[in-house]
């Protein structure tokens, strides 16, 4: 049997600990502090086949996960999702670096997790092209370049827009990835499989 503490972790950290816990096929306790980490957790195990009780003391709650008969691998919504997929490449735009239009703070999270979760999950994208207020997420300072190097280690290629750099004043403060022109961009973007814009 398996414990994961997951107590004071935010979205996606309760399920993406939980499902690395599982991956050795034993009983699994996750212990969580709030309703939604309790929900996300006992949804992900019950679509993998696998037996959840969930136990409530206050606001802890505990989620023990039992597998049962022979269970999907705890991959299985992603890999359902390749298989789905066309063959070819995935490209990633990030346009802003924020998510969506509404509050940036919130739209900052988001970026944060959007990027934190891609590490976790198949398949990774072959390309994240990053223009406009997107390339200051490669630059020094940004709160998400330490998620975007693990991206690049494990063979995504960041491609950054050089006419925003010289625009917005950053091409000193590349901190990773590799400058490109509109020329390529606009290529890799209408030859990939599928194109995925935040």
């Amino acid at each position: 049997m398996q414990r994961v503490d997951a107590r004071g972790l935010a979205c996606p950290q309760p399920v993406v600990l939980a499902r690395r816990a599982m991956q050795a096929g034993e009983t699994v306790v996750i212990t969580v502090d709030n309703v939604t980490a309790a929900q996300n957790v006992s949804r992900m195990a019950q679509r993998a086949g696998w037996n959840v009780e969930t136990e409530v003391s206050g606001d802890v709650y505990v989620i023990t996960v039992v597998p049962s008969g022979e269970p999907k691998p705890i991959v299985a919504p992603a890999s359902s999702a390749a298989e789905l997929m066309p063959s070819g490449e995935v490209v990633v735009l990030l346009a802003s670096d924020v998510v969506g239009s509404g509050d940036p703070d919130l739209g900052a999270l988001l970026m944060r997790t959007f990027l934190h979760t891609l590490q976790e999950i198949e398949p990774k994208p072959q390309r994240i092209i990053c223009m406009n207020a997107g390339v200051r997420l490669a630059v020094e300072g940004s709160p998400v370049l330490e998620d975007l190097r693990a991206l690049s280690d494990c063979g995504t290629e960041i491609l950054l827009c050089g006419t925003c750099l010289d625009y917005l004043g950053l091409r000193d403060r590349v901190a990773l990835g590799t400058v490109s022109n509109m020329y390529s961009l606009a290529e890799i973007m209408l030859t990939a499989a599928r194109l995925v814009r935040l």
